[in-house]
């Protein structure tokens, strides 16, 4: 059963919806731990106190923030818990905004808010609002003793919460958007999107996955039943010299891939007459 990362209210104006969220999506991969190379042994990194000069368990541990080289101020967990904004327990939100206006960018984390048995018809309520006005909800929630600014979004039946980049935190980079000396001409912008064209379909995410992550499982695998794997060479790309050129090949490469139409059955009743046309 999957563990809530945060229990308390979401409110706007005078509702009270009570939730808890639940983290959306976690990225899988295989993952290797360090051995040593002698006995196959797992090394470990036990917690060391070089003043004492010997091992100290997790119990002995307080934290500290350094102030000063080698100075530090003790935090007791109940001095947290005092500063912990309203927010650790109500989501108020503070504002709406169209959803397209905001850009994808800012979206970091999602999770998924699912409301407390006796809140179902004010979270229904709220996210039908939010679909029909097509706007996201701007709230602040604080978990693991940070205050995020996070966006709810309407998306089959619920509420998905985004917590939000900062302006800030948004790389930017001086050539990125330059167009300076790389202006296409009108004909390749036209083959451009017939090439776009031929390559657009639904979005099925269960189409997509990791190559690597399977190509590592496939390797695994193997070496635990003692056999090797193929290794596979491909051609390395060139730089395009001749665009136009790259495109008209893509394009014609693209449409002999796309699956033929099925010819349209003829109605018998058409057929009949034009059979009695060509007799008469």
């Amino acid at each position: 059963m999957a563990t809530s990362v945060w229990k308390g209210m979401i409110t706007f104006g005078l509702v009270a919806i009570p939730i808890r969220l639940y983290a959306a999506a976690r990225s899988k991969h295989t993952s290797f731990h360090q051995l040593h190379k002698e006995c196959n042994t797992r090394i470990k990194q036990p917690q060391f106190c070089p003043h004492c000069n010997r091992f100290v368990q997790r119990s002995e541990i307080v934290k500290g923030y350094e102030h000063d080289k080698d100075q530090y101020v003790l935090v007791e967990e109940e001095d947290i818990k005092k500063v912990a904004p309203p927010s650790e327990k109500n989501m108020e939100i503070l504002s709406f905004v169209g959803e397209s206006k905001v850009d994808p960018i800012y979206f970091d984390s999602s999770y998924l808010a699912v409301p407390e048995p006796q809140a179902a018809k004010a979270y229904q309520l709220l996210v039908k609002a939010l679909a029909d006005t097509k706007m996201l909800g701007i709230a602040k929630v604080t978990m693991h003793q940070r205050e995020y600014t996070v966006f709810l979004r309407p998306r089959d039946g619920g509420i998905t919460l985004h917590t939000m980049f900062y302006a800030n935190e948004i790389a930017s980079v001086d050539e990125y958007g330059k167009t300076e000396g790389g202006k296409p001409n009108p004909l390749e912008v036209k083959l451009a999107e017939q090439l776009i064209q031929t390559l657009a379909g639904d979005f099925k995410p269960e189409e997509f996955g990791d190559e690597y992550q399977n190509r590592l499982g496939e390797l695994i695998e193997a070496k635990l039943k003692g056999k090797s794997i193929a290794v596979s060479h491909e051609a390395p790309l060139t730089p395009v010299i001749d665009i136009m050129e790259a495109l008209k090949k893509s394009l014609a490469a693209s449409e002999a891939q796309r699956p033929k139409a099925e010819p349209k059955a003829v109605p018998i009743n058409a057929t009949a007459r034009r059979q009695k046309r060509k007799t008469g």
